[in-house]
């Protein structure tokens, strides 16, 4: 069930609110109860067969999480989180260990084909932070049920954003309709959940008609010209940020509308004019979650400039794994890992760049490295560089119109959570069921993408 479906918008949705808002008034303490067993339908829409797995993971934590409370031991929380690991090892990472063990002459090792359950690598991160914090003492116990709700909250448990239980658990004890701003945080949630869907619906979705064919291409061997090159590059720039920043916008404006504030995600990323200022904000709660929980505990930028750049270079490589199970992905994150190192360099040296020269030289490297994330091997990226750096055939008809609205979008633009706090309150439910049942007639249908880029991480 996706955002962008009539079963969500029409059907899902609707009941939804209508249930939470019903249980809220008369009968508060199933209200959490209810909104648990909403996002287990949510989630087993999908495929029921994970419903399990999602809900014994929950379980197992949470019974992890108690014991320690009563029978603190060094080595608990340490082999919970290594079991949560193993977990996503298992189901992400294990035919891709066989490929590379098959890569060894003599060696051969077979495939499971695992399916990949949806949201895995973001509902094992959420149990990490918990787990962790419990274990530094910043962290108490909770019941079974805000657990569960902080885990499987259905705006959030597909593709995020990595919601930190310091930010979230404290309002489940609030009561979301009666406070006096109820009605314009929902119809700010409504405005957000639009713009979301218009962000996916008019620009996400259009690129990819530019990106996939040529990325195809390149994978089956054949010829890419310098056109095509840079015309499916840019289009990947565009399309991922408006189909991951989209579904965060819905997500952001979902859980508004039962009460919950979720952390922003995306802060205007193609702004950034240095590497360091792009991941502060480009999926900021994923880049906080590298930060606080592998790159401090590595080290960081306390034992020194050697341990520092090291410590980048690990992180972002192993960030580039989280993405996805292939070496296209670790040389992504490798990359971005040198980059930033490269920078911390440049300010130990007081390198000094003007601002113009740094944006020119971010956006530029991370237009670059977008291909190895978008390509599915080195010999298809290494197509299209050879098209982006003029080593094929010129070729015609750049399609720059919808790439250069994205553009202009992506860069001049405010962010959606900016624009929709900026709005009156008073005209805000009316422009937003406007726009939202607008969007729904004329675009959401037969000929839908029904797809996001980032459930496949």
């Amino acid at each position: 069930m996706l955002f962008n479906s009539f079963v969500f918008l029409l059907a899902f949705l609707p009941t939804a609110l209508i249930l939470h808002g019903l249980v809220a008034r008369a009968a508060p303490a199933w209200r959490l109860p209810l909104l648990v067993g909403l996002s287990f339908v949510f989630y087993g829409w999908w495929d029921v067969r994970f419903v399990p797995l999602l809900a014994g993971s929950i379980l197992a934590n949470w019974c992890v999480a108690r014991l320690y409370r009563h029978r603190p031991g060094r080595w608990l929380i340490p082999v919970a989180i290594a079991a949560n690991l193993a977990l996503l090892g298992v189901f992400k990472y294990l035919d891709f260990a066989a490929d590379l063990a098959n890569l060894i002459p003599g060696l051969e090792t077979q495939r499971l084909g695992l399916a990949l359950p949806l949201g895995i690598s973001f509902f094992t991160f959420h149990h990490i932070m918990y787990l962790a914090d419990l274990r530094a003492g910043r962290a108490p116990s909770f019941g079974l049920v805000k657990y569960a709700l902080y885990i499987a909250f259905f705006p959030q448990v597909l593709a995020g954003p990595l919601v930190r239980w310091s930010e979230i658990m404290h309002q489940f004890d609030e009561q979301p309709y009666a406070r006096p701003d109820a009605a314009e945080r929902f119809a700010r949630g409504l405005m957000l959940l639009t713009v979301g869907l218009a962000k996916k619906v008019f620009l996400g979705d259009p690129l990819a008609e530019y990106v996939n064919p040529v990325f195809q291409a390149a994978a089956a061997g054949k010829a890419v010209t310098v056109v095509e090159a840079w015309q499916a590059t840019l289009g990947f720039t565009f399309q991922i940020y408006f189909d991951f920043s989209g579904y965060t916008d819905m997500a952001l404006g979902i859980a508004l509308l039962f009460g919950l504030v979720l952390p922003q995600n995306f802060d205007v990323p193609y702004r950034a004019t240095s590497l360091r200022d792009f991941w502060r904000r480009w999926h900021m709660t994923l880049s906080r979650f590298l930060r606080d929980y592998l790159y401090v505990p590595m080290g960081g930028n306390r034992r020194g400039l050697p341990r520092q750049v090291g410590a980048l270079a690990v992180t972002m490589t192993l960030g580039g794994l989280w993405h996805g199970a292939g070496l296209t992905f670790l040389a992504w994150g490798a990359l971005h890992g040198i980059g930033l190192g490269a920078g911390v360099l440049a300010r130990r040296a007081r390198i000094a760049i003007p601002a113009p020269l740094g944006w020119a030289l971010t956006s530029l490297f991370v237009v670059l490295t977008w291909v190895l994330f978008r390509a599915t091997s080195f010999e298809a990226a290494l197509v299209i560089f050879k098209g982006l750096f003029g080593l094929a055939p010129r070729g015609s008809g750049f399609k720059w119109r919808t790439i250069a609205i994205a553009a202009l979008v992506a860069t001049v633009g405010p962010t959606a959570w900016t624009a929709v706090h900026r709005l009156p309150p008073r005209r805000l439910l009316a422009c937003g069921f406007a726009l939202l049942f607008v969007l729904v007639l004329l675009k959401i249908g037969d000929d839908a993408n029904y797809e996001f880029i980032y459930f496949q991480f």
